[in-house]
C-alpha cells in the first residue's frame, strides 16, 4: 500500500514500484539498504537518449556516482560532467576513455591540469591560471546571465559563473592552446520543458556555436509525472540550427531507479499524533529534509507490533534531531516490524547525506541486474 498525502488525497505519493523491486525489498537480509533497479534505469536512459536526437547527453555525476549506475548510463550518454578531482578519478578508473566535462567553482591548480573533453571556466582568474599551466584545453565559459527564472526549485546565481563583464574579460585571453569552444549555463533546477526551452532560446541568441544548457529538469516527488523529454528534444531540435548543443541532467536520469528500504522499529503517539520510527534516517537519505517534501513510499506489511490504520503518520528516523523526518502526516497503515520502501532515492540521496552523525551503521547496497 502506498502512503497518500492528507493535504492532497487524490494522488499517491508514488506509483507502485515494479513487482521486482518489492519482491527484492522483502528478501533483503539486512536493513537499511539501498536497492537500485538497473533495468528501470536502462529503459529510462534509453528513452531520454532517443528523445534528444542530435543533442549531446552528459550525466552530472554529482547526482549519484554509484559505479553500477554509471556503467548502465555509459551505454546511453555521450559523456560525464564531473565537478572535482575525486569525481574525475572515480569515473576515469571505472570507464577509461569516457568523455569528461570538468566543471564546478573553485577549481584547484591540480584540477585545472586534469585531462578533459571540455573544461567549464568559472572566472577570468581561473582562465588565467589555466593559461599559466601551459597545457592545451577546450573551454566553455560558464555564464550567469540576468535572465528571469520563474518557478525554479533552485537558482544557480551568486558565485556560479560570470556576468557579462566577466565573460568580456575572458574573450581576449584565449590562445591556440587554450581554445574557446562556447558557452555553459546551468541556471536553475526544477523546471519543466517549456521553461527550459525559453531559457535555451535566450542563451542561443548569444551566437556561440557550442552551448551546454546544463540540467535542471523537473522531478516531482508527489505526482509521479516525469519531465517531458519528447517535447524538450523536439524544441531543442528546432532551436539547434546546426549548433552543437549539450545537456547534462543528473537527478532526472537516476532518481527513479533508487529505493531506500528500511524497517519500522516503533509506532507511537505523542500528543495524539502518530509516529513511525524507522531504522536509519536522513543521514542515509537526506533528500526529503533538504527539499522539504514528503518522500514517496510503499509499506510492506510484514510486522506484528503496535501500529495505526488509515490515519496520518509521520515517518522519522533514528537521529537526535526533529529534522530527521522522511514524510509528515501521511495517511497510511503501518505497524512495527513492517518494511518501508522509500522511492525516488536514486539521486542526491546517500552521496549528499551526513553519514557519520551518531555513527549508526551504513546501509547495504543492492542492484537488480539487467
Amino acid at each position: 500500500m502506498s502512503g497518500v498525502l492528507k493535504r492532497e488525497p487524490a494522488p499517491a505519493l508514488e506509483r507502485e514500484p515494479a513487482d521486482r523491486v518489492l519482491e527484492a525489498a522483502a528478501r533483503l537480509p539486512a536493513l537499511p539498504a539501498y536497492l537500485y533497479d538497473l533495468p528501470a534505469l536502462d529503459e529510462h536512459a534509453a528513452s531520454v537518449r532517443a528523445a534528444l536526437g542530435e543533442v549531446e547527453l552528459y550525466y552530472a555525476v554529482k547526482a549519484n556516482p554509484d559505479a553500477e549506475l554509471l556503467r548502465v548510463l555509459a551505454r546511453h550518454v555521450d559523456g560525464f560532467e564531473v565537478s572535482s578531482a575525486g569525481e574525475h578519478a572515480h569515473v576515469s578508473a571505472l570507464l577509461p576513455g569516457a568523455r569528461l566535462a570538468l566543471g564546478g567553482p573553485g577549481k584547484t591548480d591540480a584540477e585545472l591540469r586534469l585531462p578533459h573533453h571540455r573544461l567549464h571556466v568559472e572566472s577570468p582568474y581561473e582562465l588565467r591560471r589555466l593559461l599559466a599551466t601551459g597545457l592545451e584545453a577546450d573551454v566553455l565559459l560558464r555564464a550567469n546571465p540576468d535572465l528571469p527564472v520563474e518557478g525554479a526549485a533552485l537558482t544557480m546565481d551568486g558565485p556560479f559563473g560570470m556576468d557579462e563583464a566577466g565573460l568580456a574579460e575572458c574573450l581576449p585571453l584565449f590562445t591556440r592552446r587554450v581554445r574557446l569552444r562556447g558557452l555553459h549555463a546551468h541556471l536553475a533546477s526544477g523546471l519543466d520543458a517549456a521553461q527550459l526551452l525559453r531559457l535555451a532560446g535566450a542563451l542561443l541568441r548569444t551566437g556561440h556555436r557550442e552551448v551546454n544548457l546544463g540540467g535542471g529538469m523537473a522531478v516531482s516527488y508527489t505526482s509521479g509525472e516525469r519531465f517531458d523529454w519528447a517535447a524538450y528534444g523536439a524544441g531543442l531540435a528546432a532551436l539547434r540550427a546546426g549548433r552543437r548543443l549539450r545537456v547534462e541532467p543528473g537527478r532526472s536520469l537516476t532518481a527513479y531507479c533508487g529505493h531506500y528500504v528500511t524497517e519500522v522499529v516503533d509506532v507511537k503517539r505523542v500528543r495524539g499524533r502518530a509516529y513511525a520510527i524507522v531504522l536509519g534516517g536522513t543521514h542515509h537519505l537526506r533528500t526529503p529534509v533538504t527539499k522539504g517534501h514528503d518522500q514517496p513510499f510503499t509499506v510492506l506489511p510484514t510486522g506484528g507490533g503496535p501500529g495505526v490504520a488509515g490515519e496520518p503518520v509521520t515517518f522519522a528516523g533514528q537521529l537526535c534531531t526533529p529534522k530527521d523526518v522522511f514524510a509528515r502526516n501521511v495517511v497510511t497503515s503501518v505497524r512495527a516490524g513492517d518494511r518501508v520502501v522509500f522511492g525516488m532515492a536514486g539521486a542526491y540521496a546517500w552521496n549528499i547525506s551526513h553519514h557519520d552523525f551518531l555513527m549508526h551503521p551504513r546501509p547495504a547496497f543492492h542492484h537488480l541486474g539487467l
